[in-house]
């Protein structure tokens, strides 16, 4: 089975799409919602390629799935309302400023900076299922 990554971005609104699959994007206000999304704009484009007689991109002609990744922005915001991003510095070690600025897309971790901030959620998680 073929694999499609979808990038999730955020800008107002969660917004998807693929390198892979050009010209097919979808926007929602939910993480849940993004991939309905997405799926659907899916289908309706490659509904509209062979109504159009044009050529399939190769990994939809057989069965796929789509891997959604969220981007640094997105990420932070699908937290919003969960965790904050004091408590985010507070484990990462990362200013909370630069944390807004990541979350805003003033600023793009490099990838290392990306996976400190990942680890730091994960440990929140981790410590929060010690509760009980």
């Amino acid at each position: 089975m073929e694999k499609i990554i979808v990038q999730i971005g955020w800008c107002d609104n969660y917004c998807a799409a693929s390198d892979e699959i050009l010209g097919c994007v979808a926007c929602s206000d939910t993480i849940e919602g993004i991939k309905k999304e997405y799926r659907s704009a899916l289908d309706f484009h490659i509904k509209g390629m062979l109504e159009d007689g044009d050529e399939l991109p190769e990994k939809l002609k057989n069965e796929y799935e789509l891997v959604f990744e969220l981007d640094t922005s997105a990420m932070l915001h699908s937290l919003d309302g969960i965790v904050t991003r004091k408590a985010i510095a507070k484990v990462t070690g990362i200013n909370e400023a630069l944390l807004t600025h990541y979350a805003n897309g003033f600023r793009k971790p490099r990838p290392v900076q990306r996976q400190r901030i990942i680890d730091g959620i994960h440990q929140i998680g981790r410590e929060l299922t010690l509760i009980g």
